[in-house]
């Protein structure tokens, strides 16, 4: 009997993405397991923005636990609800706050990665922008009224934020773009967007706004483009940011104060106003929430506010809360990972396994050997390992996989003796030292 069909370019989307240790952006349906209580209840997460309201979460998990699948998965559950969706990953150069141009490069990221159901790998922007103005074209011929008064009307909420009548003026600029054909506006107005200008001056010049995007506008921006988005026909916007840790390794205690209180900021516009159509999820570590010294939990504010239910005890949750931690897989569930994984290589035809269960059954075995019980907490070696294999089977017919693990287990003995050996060697010459 046949599994699910998987198309040939789903299959190499995904093996390519596990083998590189990443997540893929296609097929994670094919992939998926576990976790069903944490996947529910962000899917009613993202209902709750659709609806009008709005949510926070810290995904929190060990590396290479699944917070970057968890986060893709819940992208696509959210492009599927009507939603926008903007994602992007923290590094030296991208912050939440700053004051030389990184938190501004988050933001620039971000709308880079803007993502919708008809353009779910990025890049929808314009297509966005164009949809409202199309449509308030149209309404506003229908209606008898100008197109730009119509448009300023549509906007009126917007504006009453910060940075909103400049946002309106630059959407407007967009919609005269499109009427004369002038591309260049068109495409400055767009750049504003993207927060690509670098001086008021160069702005003003070219758009007539007083104003740019710069590192201190960055969530009041994400804010209008949360109700933009709503404008413009959609269900509201979900931010995905990941590798939180990095604000974790910011050397400077003030610059990492400065970045918790943004976070906190979020958070308080999340619980306490509840509206604007907007989702937050930052994926982290357990270090990045819980460090008193370092973490969230140093900024006595957050710790207040993401600190866990205490009754949820024992085995019981509490999803309720702002973070959701990822718990660990078990064996049963990395077995049906590893069968998933089997099924893409195969296309969903079971005829045409590359190994039968027996091989995974040996495979975790050999895992657990090899790197203890870390090796179902943390499934990304284990699953990177496991398409190497299935590759190498697929590249070479004929070859046997218990002889594939007989060897893989030969070298890595062969590894820890040279290891060892080693080892002993420092210390003989550590002891040769300590005579003379």
């Amino acid at each position: 009997m046949n599994a699910k069909r998987i198309r040939p370019r789903e299959k190499d989307t995904i093996t390519q993405a596990l083998n590189a240790g990443v997540v893929p952006r296609l097929g994670l349906q094919h992939v998926q397991v576990g976790r069903v209580n944490e996947v529910s209840a962000m899917i009613r997460d993202v209902e709750r923005i659709a609806d009008g309201g709005a949510c926070f979460r810290a995904i929190i998990g060990e590396y290479g636990s699944g917070k970057t699948f968890f986060l893709n998965l819940v992208r696509l559950v959210a492009l599927e609800k009507g939603l926008v969706v903007a994602s992007a990953d923290l590094a030296p150069d991208r912050r939440l706050h700053a004051t030389g141009g990184q938190a501004r490069a988050l933001y620039a990221e971000l709308m880079r990665n803007l993502s919708t159901r008809t353009k779910p790998d990025g890049g929808a922007l314009p297509s966005m922008v164009e949809r409202f103005v199309t449509k308030a074209v149209q309404d506003a011929a229908e209606r008898g009224t100008p197109v730009e008064d119509f448009i300023r009307r549509k906007l009126a909420p917007i504006q009453e934020l910060v940075s909103g009548y400049d946002f309106a003026d630059v959407i407007t600029a967009y919609w005269r773009g499109l009427e004369d054909g002038d591309e260049t506006i068109r495409s400055s107005a767009l750049r504003w967007l993207r927060g690509e200008f670098g001086t008021k001056t160069e702005a003003r010049q070219a758009l007539g706004v007083r104003s740019i995007i710069d590192d201190a506008d960055v969530y009041d921006q994400l804010k209008l483009m949360a109700r933009f988005s709503v404008e413009a026909g959609y269900g509201g916007l979900l931010i995905t940011i990941d590798e939180m840790v990095n604000l974790y390794k910011l050397q400077s205690s003030q610059a990492r104060k400065s970045n918790y209180e943004q976070i906190l900021r979020m958070i308080n516009d999340v619980v306490q106003i509840g509206d604007g159509r907007l989702g937050i999820l930052l994926g982290g570590t357990p270090e990045f929430l819980m460090d008193t010294r370092r973490g969230l939990f140093s900024y006595e504010a957050l710790q207040g506010r993401l600190a866990e239910n205490r009754f949820a005890t024992g085995g019981l949750v509490d999803l309720t809360g702002p973070v959701i931690r990822l718990p660990a897989l078990t064996r049963e569930e990395l077995f049906v990972l590893l069968t998933n994984i089997r099924a893409v290589f195969s296309l969903g035809d079971a005829e045409a396994y590359l190994v039968p269960d027996e091989a995974l059954h040996a495979f975790m075995q050999h895992c657990e050997q090899k790197i203890g019980e870390a090796y179902f907490r943390t499934p990304r070696s284990t699953v990177k390992a496991f398409v190497n294999l299935l590759s190498v089977l697929e590249q070479n017919p004929g070859t046997s996989w218990t002889d594939l693990l007989e060897q893989v287990s030969v070298d890595d003995e062969s590894a820890m003796a040279r290891s060892e050996a080693a080892v002993d060697a420092e210390d003989d010459n550590d002891l040769t030292s300590l005579r003379l």
